[in-house]
Protein backbone atom coordinates (compact mmCIF):
# COMPACT_ATOMS: atom_id res chain seq x y z
CA UNK A 1 0.00 0.00 0.00
CA UNK A 2 2.79 2.43 0.86
CA UNK A 3 4.50 2.09 -2.33
CA UNK A 4 1.10 2.80 -4.25
CA UNK A 5 0.76 5.62 -2.49
CA UNK A 6 4.07 6.87 -3.10
CA UNK A 7 3.60 6.24 -7.06
CA UNK A 8 0.73 8.24 -6.13
CA UNK A 9 1.91 11.06 -5.06
CA UNK A 10 5.01 11.28 -7.77
CA UNK A 11 2.41 11.40 -10.21
CA UNK A 12 0.42 14.24 -8.78
CA UNK A 13 3.97 15.84 -7.88
CA UNK A 14 5.09 15.25 -11.50
CA UNK A 15 1.34 16.87 -12.85
CA UNK A 16 1.94 19.77 -10.47
CA UNK A 17 5.23 20.38 -11.28
CA UNK A 18 4.61 20.13 -14.58
CA UNK A 19 2.20 23.04 -14.36
CA UNK A 20 4.93 25.18 -12.16
CA UNK A 21 7.15 24.31 -14.92
CA UNK A 22 5.08 26.33 -17.32
CA UNK A 23 5.09 28.85 -14.83
CA UNK A 24 8.71 29.26 -15.07
CA UNK A 25 8.99 28.64 -18.54
CA UNK A 26 6.60 31.50 -18.96
CA UNK A 27 8.02 34.36 -16.99
CA UNK A 28 11.55 33.41 -18.09
CA UNK A 29 10.40 33.58 -21.62
CA UNK A 30 9.08 36.87 -20.96
CA UNK A 31 11.75 38.77 -18.86
CA UNK A 32 14.87 37.13 -20.99
CA UNK A 33 13.26 37.34 -24.36
CA UNK A 34 10.54 40.18 -24.32
CA UNK A 35 12.29 42.33 -21.48
CA UNK A 36 15.87 41.23 -22.52
CA UNK A 37 16.88 40.49 -18.69
CA UNK A 38 19.88 38.70 -17.88
CA UNK A 39 19.75 34.87 -17.33
CA UNK A 40 20.79 35.04 -13.85
CA UNK A 41 17.43 37.59 -12.67
CA UNK A 42 15.40 36.10 -15.20
CA UNK A 43 15.67 32.59 -14.06
CA UNK A 44 15.47 33.65 -10.56
CA UNK A 45 12.18 35.09 -10.51
CA UNK A 46 11.14 32.43 -12.37
CA UNK A 47 11.74 30.28 -10.06
CA UNK A 48 10.88 31.70 -7.21
CA UNK A 49 7.01 31.75 -8.83
CA UNK A 50 7.61 28.07 -9.82
CA UNK A 51 8.66 27.15 -6.21
CA UNK A 52 5.40 29.41 -4.36
CA UNK A 53 3.01 27.49 -6.97
CA UNK A 54 4.59 24.29 -6.60
CA UNK A 55 4.61 24.42 -3.23
CA UNK A 56 0.84 25.29 -2.11
CA UNK A 57 -0.05 22.94 -4.45
CA UNK A 58 1.81 19.95 -3.55
CA UNK A 59 1.20 20.67 0.51
CA UNK A 60 -2.22 20.72 0.00
CA UNK A 61 -2.81 17.72 -3.03
CA UNK A 62 -0.26 15.48 -3.11
CA UNK A 63 1.21 15.11 0.62
CA UNK A 64 -2.10 16.25 2.47
CA UNK A 65 -0.15 17.56 5.00
CA UNK A 66 -1.65 19.96 7.40
CA UNK A 67 2.12 20.87 8.56
CA UNK A 68 2.71 24.20 9.80
CA UNK A 69 3.06 26.06 7.15
CA UNK A 70 6.03 28.75 7.79
CA UNK A 71 8.20 25.41 9.25
CA UNK A 72 7.61 23.48 5.79
CA UNK A 73 8.00 26.87 3.81
CA UNK A 74 11.62 27.09 6.08
CA UNK A 75 12.55 23.91 5.17
CA UNK A 76 11.62 24.36 1.87
CA UNK A 77 13.38 27.66 2.04
CA UNK A 78 16.91 25.95 3.27
CA UNK A 79 16.46 23.42 0.33
CA UNK A 80 16.53 26.63 -2.17
CA UNK A 81 19.63 28.24 0.15
CA UNK A 82 21.55 25.58 -1.20
CA UNK A 83 20.07 24.88 -5.01
CA UNK A 84 19.42 28.28 -6.09
CA UNK A 85 23.10 29.75 -5.86
CA UNK A 86 24.58 26.84 -7.16
CA UNK A 87 22.09 26.50 -9.85
CA UNK A 88 21.79 30.17 -11.25
CA UNK A 89 25.94 29.93 -10.63
CA UNK A 90 26.19 27.06 -12.84
CA UNK A 91 23.90 28.20 -15.11
CA UNK A 92 25.55 31.37 -15.90
CA UNK A 93 29.08 29.96 -16.30
CA UNK A 94 27.10 27.27 -19.22
CA UNK A 95 25.38 30.81 -20.79
CA UNK A 96 28.68 32.35 -20.12
CA UNK A 97 30.43 29.08 -22.66
CA UNK A 98 27.78 29.47 -25.17
CA UNK A 99 24.85 27.40 -24.07
CA UNK A 100 21.59 27.86 -25.28
CA UNK A 101 19.38 29.93 -22.07
CA UNK A 102 16.16 27.47 -22.60
CA UNK A 103 18.44 24.29 -22.99
CA UNK A 104 20.32 25.62 -19.28
CA UNK A 105 16.53 26.16 -18.38
CA UNK A 106 15.48 22.53 -18.91
CA UNK A 107 18.77 21.25 -17.27
CA UNK A 108 18.12 22.94 -14.24
CA UNK A 109 14.13 22.25 -13.97
CA UNK A 110 14.89 18.55 -14.76
CA UNK A 111 17.42 18.15 -11.58
CA UNK A 112 14.87 20.67 -9.28
CA UNK A 113 12.28 18.07 -9.89
CA UNK A 114 13.32 15.06 -8.80
CA UNK A 115 15.58 16.87 -6.16
CA UNK A 116 13.00 18.92 -4.69
CA UNK A 117 10.19 16.00 -4.53
CA UNK A 118 12.52 13.64 -2.34
CA UNK A 119 13.52 16.81 -0.73
CA UNK A 120 9.48 17.08 0.22
CA UNK A 121 8.81 13.71 0.80
CA UNK A 122 11.88 12.78 2.92
CA UNK A 123 12.31 15.65 4.70
CA UNK A 124 9.62 19.05 4.47
CA UNK A 125 6.75 16.42 5.15
CA UNK A 126 8.06 13.68 6.76
CA UNK A 127 5.84 12.34 9.17
CA UNK A 128 3.18 15.02 8.67
CA UNK A 129 1.73 13.56 5.03
CA UNK A 130 -1.84 12.66 4.97
CA UNK A 131 -2.75 14.50 8.56
CA UNK A 132 -4.55 17.34 6.41
CA UNK A 133 -8.10 15.41 6.47
CA UNK A 134 -7.88 14.92 10.05
CA UNK A 135 -8.00 17.96 10.92
CA UNK A 136 -11.53 18.90 9.25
Amino acid sequence: MKEKETALQAVKFTLFSVSAGIIQVASFALLNELINWPYWPSYLIALVLSVLWNFTLNRRYTFKSAANVPKAMAKVFGFYLVFTPLSTYLGSLAEGAGVNDFLILAVTMVANFVLEFLFTKFVVYRGQENTREAQK
